[in-house]
């Protein structure tokens, strides 16, 4: 019989079940607790999700039924929890009310349908290993994007806090329209909202453990059974089928794929991007091994399964992580848990939820935007990187004013901006001699010398298209406008790990640029990877120039002192100037 010492490498290498095995028996106690502290506070936050998706209250229960499940079977992480999300939630209710009316039958059969392409996609995205692409959204970006997510919910459930009918196309005009209408505010409707809203709050504040927005619903419900609030013009959720979801195919009408593979497109760079940054986040916290790969698996299944059942999609959520996390949670048997007590729920409870105020729901929704209002990250931008903060608030203002598809469009196409920015303005300087033979860095200005008739020229950054024009002026000009002209220019290429083609044909023509000029070049380098490119190109060689790459910049510098650029006749042998090869 093997030993269990024996086996666990064997768990291990499972391609499921990582999430779960090996099992922890002093850990399994805190898994349960924390996977009913996250149904207590979840259960609620996906009722108030379907508000945001447009569906049946139920299909949010439904979301931590099997796609926790499938995620806690074949993903690869301990922590993630994948539910309903409300990023995800708002890009449905955003793009597909432009094919069917918001709350339709062909509308929620869409959202399923939705969540089928989403899983298709991950399958793809897994079979070509495209977990990498989660690090084409920033941080920033994402700060933005969430943040504008947040003002469009919130904005969206004003109207519904004060018992109005949700009017106008975004959230200016749908809260201009509340102001416009203020005469007709139910005031029961406004009063229960302002109730609940102080529940929530005021737990947070003076009670954080205690689950503020489950004691809002228990006790509304309990109350709108007893004072009968539909009698009293306070609208109620209204009957939530029981039982298991049923298992069906969404249907796929092809006048309506494009929309359809659009928002999948949407939502599946957001949960790409979020349960990446998610689980990562947690790995490093416990010193885990991360597997990106293997959690786009888990999220593929989680998302076929929300398919299957009739619900939306579902996405890897910080908040609910945060739950399990806060609770003692550490793996996916929290999750499990959860699941139980949903299908609990689902099986004998559902009765009760025909009685909750859709007020409650909205204050639940309302604080849930304002949750994602992520002021203290958009002041850091502003206070350590302001150019990000830019970019930010960009994103942020396209979800508000435009759409959340073009908000995650911009998100996407702001970070590639930034990156290439960053690339592209990069710092650049020429190198002194300072006391005790250390190296100063100045500003790119001519006559500014290494040693006699050596220039050395620092160039921070890799070498591509972009910046290699911004390279060969610089180095020209410390050449042209230097007096007397330099015999030297070493190029200390140290911070610079790759070299596209257009950079490295911008190398050889700096050379014969140099050449005709009677400057000499050379080349300080210490990335294996670069020399080679220097040396494919050819983009150091002359016939009879000496030519170099240097490990240091004071091995350049000592070399060169004394050597003259200009083409010498070749000489026979291995020593011959024109036969030298780089270090």
């Amino acid at each position: 019989m093997k030993s269990a010492a024996s086996m666990e490498p064997r768990l291990h290498r499972m391609p499921f079940l990582q999430g779960l095995l090996p099992i922890n028996s002093t850990q399994l106690p805190h898994d349960i607790v924390a996977g009913i502290t996250l149904a207590a506070l979840g259960i609620p936050e996906v009722m108030g999700y379907t508000k945001i998706a447009g569906t049946p209250t139920v299909t949010g229960l439904y979301t931590i039924l099997l796609p926790l499940v499938a995620f806690a079977f074949f993903g690869a992480s301990r922590q993630l929890v994948v539910a309903a999300d409300s990023a995800t939630a708002a890009i449905l209710a955003g793009m597909l009310t432009a094919v069917a009316a918001l709350g339709s039958k062909e509308y929620i059969a869409l959202t399923s349908t939705v969540a089928l392409a989403v899983g298709v996609m991950l399958v793809i995205a897994r079979v070509f290993r495209l977990g990498f692409l989660a690090d084409f959204l920033s941080r920033s970006a994402l700060i933005g994007f969430l943040t504008g997510v947040g003002v469009q919910v919130a904005a969206g459930e004003f109207a519904g806090l004060l018992g109005l009918a949700k009017q106008g196309h975004g959230p200016i005009m749908q809260i201009v329209s509340v102001f416009q209408r203020v005469g007709g505010i139910n005031v029961p409707t406004a009063a229960l909202a302002i109730a609940v809203l102080v529940v929530i709050v005021g737990c947070k504040r003076f009670v954080p453990r205690a689950p503020g927005a489950l004691i809002a619903v228990i006790g509304s419900i309990v109350a709108s059974a007893v004072f009968n609030f539909a009698s009293r013009g306070i609208a109620v959720t209204g009957d939530v089928p029981g039982g298991l979801p049923s298992l069906f195919l969404p249907p796929v009408h092809m006048n309506e794929i494009n929309q359809v593979l659009a928002t999948a497109a949407s939502c599946f760079i957001v949960i790409i991007a979020q349960s990446a940054a998610t689980a990562r986040a947690y790995a490093n916290r416990y010193n885990e091994k991360g597997d990106d790969n293997a959690d786009i698996i888990g999220l593929a299944a989680a998302n076929a399964a929300a398919a299957f059942t009739g619900t939306f999609v579902v996405n890897g959520s910080p908040t609910k992580t945060e739950m399990v996390d806060e609770a003692g949670g550490r793996t996916q048997i929290a999750h499990l848990t959860t699941a139980a007590i949903v299908l609990i729920v689902l099986l004998f409870l559902t009765k009760p939820l025909s009685f909750l105020p859709g007020a409650v729901l909205s204050a639940i929704v309302f604080m849930i935007g304002v949750k994602l209002i992520d002021m203290k990250g958009m002041a850091e931008l502003y206070r350590m990187q302001k150019d990000e903060f830019v970019v930010a608030l960009l994103a942020a203002g396209v979800v508000v004013f435009v759409d959340v598809m073009h908000g995650i469009l911009a998100a996407v196409v702001l970070s590639l901006i930034a990156h290439a920015r960053h690339s592209y303005r990069l710092r650049t300087r020429v190198l002194t001699r300072g006391p005790a033979d250390r190296w100063i860095a100045h500003p790119v200005t001519p006559n500014l010398l290494a040693a006699p008739g050596i220039v050395v020229y620092r160039f921070e950054a890799d070498m591509f298209y972009a910046n290699a024009g911004r390279f060969t002026e610089e180095v020209l000009k410390v050449v042209n406008e230097a007096s007397p002209t330099p015999r030297w220019i070493v190029v200390d290429a140290t911070e610079m790990y790759n070299i596209d083609y257009t950079a490295g044909k911008t190398l050889v023509q700096l050379g014969e640029e140099l050449d005709k000029r009677g400057v000499g070049i050379a080349a300080v380098a210490l990335a294996t990877g670069v020399r080679h490119q220097i040396e494919r190109y050819k983009a150091l060689r002359a016939h009879g120039a000496h030519r170099e790459i240097f490990a240091t910049v004071d091995a350049a510098v000592v070399a060169l002192r004394d050597l003259s650029p200009s083409p010498q006749p070749s000489a026979p042998g291995p020593e011959s100037p024109s036969d030298t090869k780089p270090d």
